[in-house]
């Protein structure tokens, strides 16, 4: 084998030896993520009983209080109420948990003009509270995060505002963004300027949990570098109380009661909770 030989094959072992043990240090990173815990470094929350922030949230709950109550006042309540599952259009109870005050927001403190303020979500303003509440709380100024890997997780049993009013004339950009999915996620990461992933994620009853378990395999796996999480659930019209009358599923006095013998239905909430 000549010198000029034994020098190539020299140099591509060298390289070889060389990236084999980049890629060793590479794995050796991956695992130390993938056994790291995750830290949830602040809270924020909108939930019935008037728990509008996780100290009222945990006294809610050491009290024992109950936080389901009568339909809020934008239902007719009269007009909506029949305890036969067999009326149309009606629904066999007339509570469940609710928030107040679904349609305050200071759209100005985000930059959002009133005409698209009035077009959008309650989800998605309550949302956008919730996470610059949260990082607040964490002392993370929400400034700082422009231009960051940092994720967005939402999980919403998906939207019905606006579906009262489907008239065609009425649809404009603003109505376009307001009532979407996507958005719910997409518009903090707009708001923040982020750069890691934005999702929102819709598997009923576990949507909040499945984006938490994304959220937390997604910082792992280092596609981000931090991530906020939220559940949220606003009914902007009685829909999913109708529809399970009818089905016979909805509980007559509004509440669960899961994995006992009285279980007699389901009992639809609202609630928004944010993690950072």
């Amino acid at each position: 084998m000549t010198d000029q030989k034994i020098n190539q094959l020299t140099a591509f072992l060298r390289r070889t030896t060389a990236d084999l043990l980049a890629a060793e240090k590479k794995l050796a990173a991956l695992k130390e993520r993938l056994e790291q815990p995750i830290a949830v470094v602040g809270m924020a929350c909108r939930l019935p009983g008037g728990a509008v922030t996780p100290e009222d949230y945990w006294r809610v709950l050491s009290e024992g209080r109950d936080a389901v109550g009568p339909f809020p006042p934008r239902w007719d309540v009269d007009a909506l109420y029949d305890p036969d599952p067999e009326a149309v259009g009606k629904s066999v109870t007339r509570e469940g948990g609710f928030l107040d005050d679904i349609d305050q927001f200071d759209a100005g403190f985000f930059g959002i003009p009133p005409k698209e303020a009035a077009a959008m979500d309650p989800q998605q303003r309550f949302i956008l509270e919730t996470t610059w509440e949260a990082l607040e709380r964490a002392g993370i100024p929400p400034s700082s995060l422009r231009g960051s890997a940092t994720g967005v997780y939402v999980g919403s049993d998906g939207t019905d505002y606006g579906q009262e009013d489907p008239t065609l004339s009425l649809l404009d950009g603003y109505r376009a963004t307001g009532g979407v999915n996507s958005v719910l996620s997409g518009r903090v990461s707009y708001l923040l300027g982020l750069h890691g992933p934005a999702l929102s994620v819709d598997t009923a009853c576990s949507s909040s949990l499945v984006a938490l378990h994304l959220a937390c395999d997604a910082l792992r796996k280092g596609e981000c570098e931090r991530a906020l999480v939220v559940g949220s659930q606003i009914m902007t019209t009685p829909s999913a109380f109708v529809s399970f009358s009818r089905l016979r599923a909805l509980a007559p006095d509004g509440r669960c009661k899961s994995f006992s013998a009285n279980a007699d239905g389901v009992g639809w909430a609202e609630g928004v909770g944010a993690l950072v």
